[in-house]
């Protein structure tokens, strides 16, 4: 069976929400594996001297390494 995780991120872009959220993507496989799904959440746009810079939350799920539950006891 397999054991899901979710963690919360914050990412932002000055392109747009979705590149936003590939930033998050980027930034949370280099210190997690196994990402299954994102859900974005909490967007907003903020004006920074006439420009606009893309926020977003979001939720990260991954699936949870088999071997470090059995070692873990997970």
């Amino acid at each position: 069976m397999a054991v899901m995780k979710v963690i919360e991120v914050l990412a932002q872009s000055d392109k747009s929400w979705e590149d936003a959220a590939q930033q998050a993507l980027k930034e949370a496989g280099r210190s997690v594996r196994n990402i299954k799904s994102i859900y974005v959440e909490n967007l907003q746009a903020v004006v920074n001297d006439g420009h606009l810079a893309y926020r977003l939350d979001a939720k990260i799920s991954f699936a949870v390494d088999a071997e470090h539950q059995e070692s873990h006891g997970a």
